[in-house]
């Protein structure tokens, strides 16, 4: 199944992207040095990420080593070539020595695997191929899946912590004002200590946003295998959703694409391999050996021949091989329905949380962030003008932040639910593809 055969399901949905970056842009590229690194695209750092990656060669070791064990499964053991060699003494009646020589052989001997063995063998690495090729593509969108959520932590911590330092320095401007005055009367001395209180907060408040920029910059520039102290800043642009498809697709897609859920089943196919391989080697091999002996003691005698040799099943070892696989291969049925039961219940509950996140996104009106700067930006003016009393000043700047919080919150785990719905399904839901 395809993911594209839910397409006709889709609505695009455009949300708070557009308005959250374009904020974001604007008031990043107003503290943003002139010389800072130029703003890379969401695409281009993944990419970037993925082929970078330093763990990624681990799993690419990984495939490379079940490749050659599937390309050599299928091969005969190499012969093998023994040779002795000796004295021989030939003795007459009376125990006098007759005659002595040299006595030696030589032999080839090739081991013969009973038919279909061979065949179970190369299908049993080929399964361990299929594995690996399983754990590089599972990497790889984990990884992909990593790199846009810290790239939008990157781009959403940089947007809070530049609100916060504005309205910090909106706070200092008005401190400073005030402390360049006489205060006559308890009431301007009391705004002001509010004032220089609001702005101690709000510095720390700018202080803890930067660290978050700083640590979601740190792993961004770990995982693409460069210093930690790269710069980097990534392009704005919005951002659009799409409708999940219904329960039952969501499910169909998952038991289809799952990584986690299609490495049970190939195990439990592999495991079908190892029990009919131990069925089969219940059977001995046979062991064929040309051989070629010559003794030269009182006379030259050459002897040659083919010798034929296969163990004795006088133990139970090769049937307690077929239970022991029996057993793992009713372990691997147990571990694909215990995956399923939890495949199904986690692609419920991220298509849910998926579906909520966006729904309150959708809440918000486009230009909300505009209007909480433009009434905080109104309140400094008239408070400077004394229409405004301290309280409202006060309330309407934290409630800038606060909604600027809400807003970058909301749309963070809308892209994480999104993420791993994606991860989960195999479907490409376009959750967090920046558009140009």
């Amino acid at each position: 199944m395809k993911p594209t055969v839910f397409s006709s399901h889709y609505l695009v949905r455009p949300t708070l992207g557009l308005m959250l970056f374009a904020f974001a842009g604007a008031a990043h590229a107003q503290t943003e040095p002139a010389e800072s690194s130029q703003a890379v695209s969401l695409n281009s750092l993944v990419e970037d990420i993925t082929n970078n990656n330093p763990e990624r060669q681990f799993y690419l070791e990984e495939l490379a080593a079940a490749k050659v064990g599937s390309r050599y499964s299928a091969t005969w053991s190499d012969p093998e070539l023994s040779f002795d060699v000796g004295r021989k003494r030939v003795k007459g009646a009376g125990g006098q020595l007759a005659a002595e020589g040299t006595a030696w052989s030589v032999a080839v001997t090739q081991t013969f695997e009973w038919p279909g063995r061979l065949a179970l063998r190369k299908s049993i690495a080929n399964r361990n191929l299929e594995l690996a090729e399983l754990g590089l593509s599972r990497f790889e969108i984990a990884l992909k899946s990593r790199a846009r959520t810290l790239a939008y932590s990157l781009h959403a911590s940089q947007a809070n912590a530049d609100a916060v330092r504005e309205v910090a320095e909106r706070f200092t401007e008005l401190k400073d004002t005030f402390l360049a005055r006489d205060p006559a009367g308890v009431t301007p001395l009391l705004e002001t200590r509010v004032i220089e209180a609001a702005e101690l907060s709000l510095r720390r408040r700018a202080t803890e946003a930067e660290l978050a920029v700083q640590a979601a910059l740190i792993e961004l520039n770990q995982l693409r295998g460069v210093s930690p102290d790269t710069p980097l800043r990534v392009s704005p642009g919005p951002i659009v959703f799409h409708a999940v498809p219904d329960r039952t697709s969501l499910l169909a897609a998952a038991h289809e694409n799952n990584f986690e859920y299609r490495q049970r089943l190939v195990e439990l196919e592999q495991q079908g391999f190892v029990v009919r391989l131990a069925e089969n080697e219940r059977y001995p091999a046979i062991a064929v050996s040309p051989f070629y002996a010559q003794e030269s003691a009182g006379g030259r005698e050459s002897t040659f021949g083919i010798g034929v040799s296969l163990p004795l099943p006088i133990t139970s070892r090769t049937r307690s091989a077929v239970h022991l696989a029996e057993a793992r291969q009713r372990q691997a049925q147990a571990a694909v329905e215990v995956a399923r039961r939890e495949l199904d219940r986690r692609v419920i509950t991220a298509a849910q949380a998926f579906a909520t996140k966006v729904s309150e996104a959708e809440s918000w009106t486009p230009d909300a962030a505009d209007k909480f700067r433009e009434a905080a930006e109104l309140a400094d003016r008239h408070y400077r003008l004394g229409a405004v009393p301290i309280a409202t000043y006060v309330e309407l700047q934290n409630s800038y932040l606060e909604a600027v919080q809400a807003l970058l919150d909301t749309q963070g785990e809308a892209l994480a639910a999104g993420l791993q719905l994606e991860e989960l399904t195999g479907l490409d839901l376009n959750a967090v593809e920046v558009q140009p």
